[in-house]
């Protein structure tokens, strides 16, 4: 009977220690400074002027981050970096960056949603700067394949996106030219008709309207 007993707890100890303590998905949304659906030829002539800046952002629609509840919560990271980030023939780090977090968090779960920005991020937010607490709110008019969505940060940071139409083709040779920023299972540029960052930490400001440098986007992680 022991060691039936033994057995016994040995499995549920092992099946509790499988059980992911990390289960989050929600929606994402991203813009830089630099169309992300483009053109060879006008992305080749941009880089290393341009796309350096960026605002992305998380709404966790259900979720835990290694076993703290995160539903409901969100989260915006705003970088700075060296050079055009997504250059495939060249690295923009350093990257220094800027964490605004949701204020309705509790201090367990600010800490969770930081280390959550952090892994989906990776080295994006490596060098955070500065941290805010902020009302955050991110809205996506039906389905991201719309592409219609809204963040707002406080008044640190916003993006508001459309989808990209017709009239949006310069020389009709445009690819998504860039990859998202962050891990995302499905993501659609998109036309971002406003993308400001008003914060301190970064030694810099910005607003980079009607550029075709946003993503609309799904994500989930599960560990």
């Amino acid at each position: 009977m022991r060691i039936f007993a033994g057995t016994l707890f040995l499995a549920g100890s092992l099946a509790a220690a499988s059980i992911p303590t990390t289960q989050v998905q929600g929606n994402y949304v991203e813009a830089r400074t630099a169309d992300v659906y483009t053109g060879a030829c006008f992305a080749n002539s941009e880089v290393d002027l341009v796309g350096n800046l960026a605002v992305f952002g998380w709404k966790i629609n259900h979720g835990t981050f290694e076993g703290v509840n995160v539903d409901g919560m969100s989260v915006v990271g705003v970088v700075k970096a060296s050079s055009t980030l997504g250059n495939r023939f060249g690295s923009a780090y350093p990257v220094k960056s800027v964490l605004i977090v949701d204020e309705k968090a509790s201090p367990e779960q600010q800490l969770a949603l930081r280390g959550f920005a952090q892994r989906m991020a990776g080295d994006l937010l490596q060098d955070i700067v500065r941290v805010e607490l902020a009302p955050i709110d991110l809205t996506i008019d039906g389905s991201i394949h719309q592409t219609k969505a809204k963040l707002t940060a406080g008044t640190l940071a916003t993006i508001t996106t459309r989808a990209i139409a017709n009239g949006d083709h310069i020389c009709a040779n445009e690819i998504t030219w860039y990859d998202p920023l962050t891990k995302v299972d499905h993501a659609m540029p998109a036309v971002a008709t406003a993308h400001t960052f008003r914060g301190s930490g970064l030694g810099t400001t910005w607003s980079s309207p009607d550029k075709r440098s946003a993503f609309v986007a799904e994500f989930h992680l599960s560990e």
